[in-house]
C-alpha cells in the first residue's frame, strides 16, 4: 500500500514545509513516484514549488477548479460528490496537489460532521474522508509510492480529516521551549483522534466501501534549524535538544517514562538551517541540495549544497525504513 505520510506540527515556523517540499524531491530523486499535497490554507508548499504567474493561473478570481479545494468543494456545496484533482507535475516523478485559501471555508462543516461519524451518519463519513478519497485517487492515477501530506500548524478540523488521511506522522520540531510544549498538545491530541475515528469505522455505512484506517502512526521526529559551534550544538538548543526525547516518548508515544530512560531511538535526523542557501533555493524554484553555480551556489556553498544533499538523502531513508517503503529498483 502506498504510504501517506502527514509531517505535522501544531508549533508553526518550524521549517514544516520546507522539510516536506525537499523530501518530495529527494524521494523522486531516489527513484520513488511521488505526490505532494498541500492541505495548509496559507499554500505555502504550493507557493515554494510554483512560480507567481502558474499560481495567478491556478487561482483565478472566481472558481479554482484545479485546487484541492476545487476537488472538494461540489461535496461541501451540496451539489455533487469529490472528483477528480489535477495533479501539477514538478517532474517525471513528483507531482504536486495545489493548496488553496478558500480551504478555510470547509472548517466549520468538518467540524461539525466529525462526531456525526459515532452515529454512523452517511454525509459525516463523506466529509470526513473527502481529502482521503480526493488523494487515494490521485495517488493511484500517478502511481504513487509515497505521498507526503503539509498541513497548517494548529489542531483545527482540517488538519483531523488530513490526519484521517494518513497513514503515518513525521512531526518537525525546533530546539525550543515552545516545540517541548508543542508535543505536549499534539500527542494526547493525535491519540483521541486515532482512539475516535477507530470508533467511529464501526458505525460507516457498508454503501461508502472502503474508509481510511487513519493509523497516524508515529514515525518520529526530525529536529530543524539546530544551530551547531565546532559541531557540537549550541548551549542553549543543546538544553532543549536533550529534553526533546523524553516529551516525545511521554506526550506522542503514550509510553511512560522511566528513570535514566532518554532512548533517542525516535530522533529520524538533524537538519541544519542551511541559512545561505534558502533565498537561492526560493529564486531558482528547486530544492537547496540542487543548486548549481549559475544559481549563485559557488565556492563554500557548493560544500553546504553537497552536505543538505546528504542530510535530506539520510532522512528519507530513515523514513522509508520505518514506514516500510519500499526503495525503487
Amino acid at each position: 500500500m502506498t504510504a501517506h505520510i502527514a509531517f505535522f506540527n501544531n508549533k508553526g515556523g518550524v521549517g514544516k514545509t520546507s522539510l516536506v517540499y525537499h523530501c518530495a524531491f529527494m524521494f523522486a530523486e531516489q527513484g520513488l513516484r511521488v505526490l505532494a499535497v498541500d492541505l495548509d490554507p496559507q499554500s505555502n508548499l504550493s507557493i515554494m514549488a510554483l512560480d507567481e504567474s502558474r499560481l495567478e493561473a491556478l487561482w483565478p478570481d472566481d472558481e479554482h477548479p484545479l485546487t484541492m479545494y476545487g476537488a472538494v468543494a461540489p461535496l461541501f456545496d451540496g451539489t455533487g460528490d469529490v472528483r477528480p484533482v489535477h495533479i501539477e507535475s514538478l517532474n517525471s516523478r513528483l507531482g504536486l496537489l495545489v493548496g488553496d485559501l478558500a480551504l478555510s471555508r470547509i472548517e466549520d462543516d468538518l467540524s461539525t460532521e466529525w462526531p456525526r461519524c459515532l452515529e454512523g451518519r452517511e454525509r459525516a463519513f463523506r466529509v470526513t474522508t473527502a481529502f482521503w478519497r480526493v488523494i487515494d485517487e490521485a495517488a493511484k492515477r500517478h502511481q504513487a509510492d509515497v505521498v507526503l501530506l503539509d498541513v497548517g500548524p494548529n489542531l483545527g478540523a482540517i488538519n483531523r480529516s488530513a490526519l484521517v488521511a494518513s497513514s503515518h506522522v513525521v512531526m518537525p520540531v525546533a530546539p525550543d521551549l515552545f516545540s517541548l510544549q508543542g508535543l505536549k498538545n499534539l500527542g494526547p491530541t493525535l491519540r483521541k483522534w486515532r482512539s475516535t475515528w477507530a470508533a467511529a469505522l464501526s458505525q460507516a455505512p457498508r454503501s461508502l466501501g472502503t474508509m481510511p484506517q487513519g493509523d497516524m502512526s508515529p514515525v518520529g521526529y526530525v529536529l530543524m534549524q539546530h544551530a551547531e559551534r565546532l559541531g557540537r550544538p549550541t548551549k542553549a538548543y543543546a538544553k532543549w535538544q536533550s529534553r526533546l526525547p523524553v516529551a516525545y516518548r511521554v506526550s506522542v508515544l503514550g509510553v511512560e517514562n522511566r528513570s535514566g530512560d532518554e532512548n533517542n531511538g525516535n530522533l529520524i535526523q538533524r537538519i541544519k538551517h542551511y541559512r545561505s542557501l534558502m533565498p537561492m533555493a526560493m529564486e531558482a524554484r528547486k530544492p537547496m541540495f540542487r543548486l548549481s553555480n549559475a544559481d549563485g551556489a559557488i565556492g563554500a556553498h557548493q560544500t553546504n549544497v553537497q552536505q543538505c544533499h546528504d542530510d535530506f538523502s539520510t532522512l528519507v531513508k530513515a523514513i522509508a525504513e520505518r514506514t516500510g517503503i519500499k526503495e525503487s529498483a
